[in-house]
């Protein structure tokens, strides 16, 4: 079966949840937003999605990208997909009406983007960093620049690549090679060789705009001599650039996607930004592509629970456990006994994924409506909060949605048994196609390391502090007052104070938590999603064992980690500070 968006579904979260439209309506450019008008999109992103994208998905899988002469053919049919997503103005969603743009809020792009993932994440990776892109030149290029590509990008007509890694390199910026030697003319001659560039060469765009991460002549080593210089396949003249993709890599999975080893040979672009201040300009596009690539995660996940979840209402096995007073298992009826879906393991698997997938949806909403409050409030305090939830959160999301994303998908596999092991059921190539989600846009323990070192610990743990009490304020504001998250939002802000402390005594500390402390904090955010997730469904009458489910699987088979995760930081906390308190006993002693 093909991926099917759910609108309803996402509609709930958005409106019921998180009450999305007032917020959207209090920012200058969405005061015209309203519900009716975010339906409308919706429902028509779920049709192409569900009728074009999905379709094609198994041709991107089985037949993959090709590199003939030096030109990527892409997959049959997506060339058709993609023009009919550029044409229908889905690449514009989010970007500003003198741009080419809707100027529309960019949480719905979010949800559009979630959903194509979970349909064909191949094909969707060709546009997935046209927000970036288009965040990045609007924000750091030069005016010429902006009137040259920036509308080219926001509407999707040319797509563009982020060239950043090297072979020797990885995910260390600082050792990058590739050099920029400026003209007289103003331009640069950029020379190296990047790989895993996602699209780097495609059939799918006349032109292909690269951001590509050099050193200028006179640059500092490490990653403060790095800049940033655009670098289209062709020049505004018509002529095709000095850029040649070398090869494809033959990946794992995301066959539909061209992973590109690109080769710039003098090939002629323009300066992004400043001078040796490359990474403060591509770090605004890979903080929307982290976004991105949580809400990735997310659909890939659901892509898996929908596979599983068809499957297992269909697939007769051996009779399932009675309970205790003999009734069937479940609210079917005696006669679906027998069914995969009324065994408790399996009802365990599919309850639990989509336990993550509400929750997350809920999380990774809110943090892209924040996004917009960043940028639009005209409140500096509201704008500053908001930014600090999605420096916060967004780590988190990255990590957490894609970790779970894989391991979710291979436990929706095995509902299917062997049958999951085999291409037929097409639910082997989300766990495939999964896996590369935690390797980039920084590796998640990259993601963690930010998270702890970089951002919770250098202020002391007091933002950290901040986003956990504007979390328990909006559950005590709007009544949803759950003793049990209240609990868990104070034991995490006590785990932050006693970390920051154990890691002034020991520095290498952090890096060695960093991912357990990260996945403390995704299970209290999705504590703190499910309690607004029951107040909201209560509220609105909607089908009980719909959301009750979930939640039910939430709190007994999700919520544990919390406690185990908590305990190895707290434990590895108590070692070094008992360690260092005797060690000064002992100074003073002596």
């Amino acid at each position: 079966m093909n991926y099917q968006p759910n609108p309803e579904d996402v509609r709930f979260v958005l409106h019921a949840v998180l009450d999305a439209t007032p917020q959207l309506r209090a920012l200058a450019p969405f005061a015209d937003i309203d519900d009716d008008l975010q339906i409308q999109v919706l429902d028509e992103a779920a049709k192409f999605v569900t009728e074009v994208v999905a379709p094609v998905n198994r041709a991107g899988d089985e037949i993959g990208c090709r590199l003939i002469e030096g030109e990527v053919i892409t997959p049959p049919g997506f060339r058709e997909a993609y023009a009919g997503f550029q044409q229908g103005g889905w690449p514009a969603l989010s970007a500003a009406t003198e741009d080419g743009g809707q100027g529309l809020p960019g949480v719905l792009e979010a949800i559009v983007f979630e959903w194509l993932s979970g349909a064909n994440h191949g094909l969707t990776m060709a546009p997935g960093l046209l927000h970036g892109a288009y965040e990045c030149l609007k924000h750091h290029a030069t005016d010429a620049l902006k009137q040259r590509y920036l509308s080219k990008i926001a509407t999707g007509e040319w797509l563009a690549t982020m060239c950043l890694t090297e072979a020797h390199a990885g995910s260390d910026l600082g050792q990058v090679r590739t050099r920029a030697e400026p003209q007289i003319d103003g331009s640069y001659r950029v020379s190296g060789a990047k790989i895993f560039i996602s699209g780097g060469e495609h059939d799918l765009t006349p032109n292909i705009v690269h951001l590509v991460l050099c050193r200028l002549p006179d640059a500092p080593a490490g990653p403060k001599g790095l800049s940033l210089v655009l670098v289209p396949k062709v020049l505004p003249d018509g002529r095709r650039n000095t850029v040649q993709c070398d090869r494809i890599e033959e990946k794992m999975g995301l066959h539909g996607s061209s992973t590109c080893s690109m080769r710039f040979d003098e090939a002629e672009g323009w300066l992004v930004g400043e001078p040796n201040r490359g990474l403060a300009a591509m770090f605004v596009m890979m903080n929307s592509a982290r976004l991105h690539c949580a809400l990735q995660g997310i659909g890939l996940l659901d892509a898996a629970w929908q596979k599983a979840d068809a499957y297992a209402t269909e697939r007769r096995q051996m009779r399932a456990p009675v309970q205790t007073n003999g009734a069937a298992p479940a609210s079917r009826g005696a006669e679906s006994a027998d069914l995969i879906i009324e065994h408790p393991a399996m009802r365990r698997i599919l309850d639990t994924q989509r336990a993550w997938i509400d929750g997350a949806r809920a999380i990774g909403y809110r943090t892209a409506i924040q996004l917009d409050v960043a940028k639009h409030a005209a409140d500096g305090k509201t704008r500053d909060r908001a930014q600090r939830w999605c420096a916060l959160v967004t780590p988190v999301l990255k990590a957490a949605c894609t970790q779970q994303a894989f391991s979710g998908a291979s436990e929706c596999l095995q509902v299917f048994g062997g049958h999951g092991y085999v291409r037929e059921w097409g639910i082997e190539q989300v766990v495939r196609d999964s896996r590369v989600t935690m390797i980039y846009e920084g590796t998640n323990e990259i993601q963690a390391i930010d998270l702890l070192v970089r951002k919770v610990l250098v202020d002391g743990g007091t933002g950290m502090s901040a986003v956990l009490i504007e979390m328990r304020d909006q559950l005590e504001a709007s009544r949803e007052t759950d003793a049990d998250v209240q609990r868990r939002l104070a034991q995490l802000r006590y785990l932050t104070t006693t970390l920051a402390m154990a890691a002034h005594i020991d520095p290498v500390l952090p890096y060695e938590v960093a991912d357990d402390y990260l996945r403390v904090v995704m299970i209290v955010m999705l504590a703190w999603a499910w309690a607004r997730i029951d107040v909201a469904a209560a509220a609105a009458n909607v089908e009980s064992s719909r959301w009750s489910q979930p939640s039910a699987a939430f709190r007994r088979w999700v919520l544990p980690e919390f406690e185990m995760r908590l305990g190895i930081v707290k434990r590895a906390c108590d070692v070094v500070i008992a360690a260092h308190a005797e060690r000064t006993t002992a100074q003073t002693t002596a």
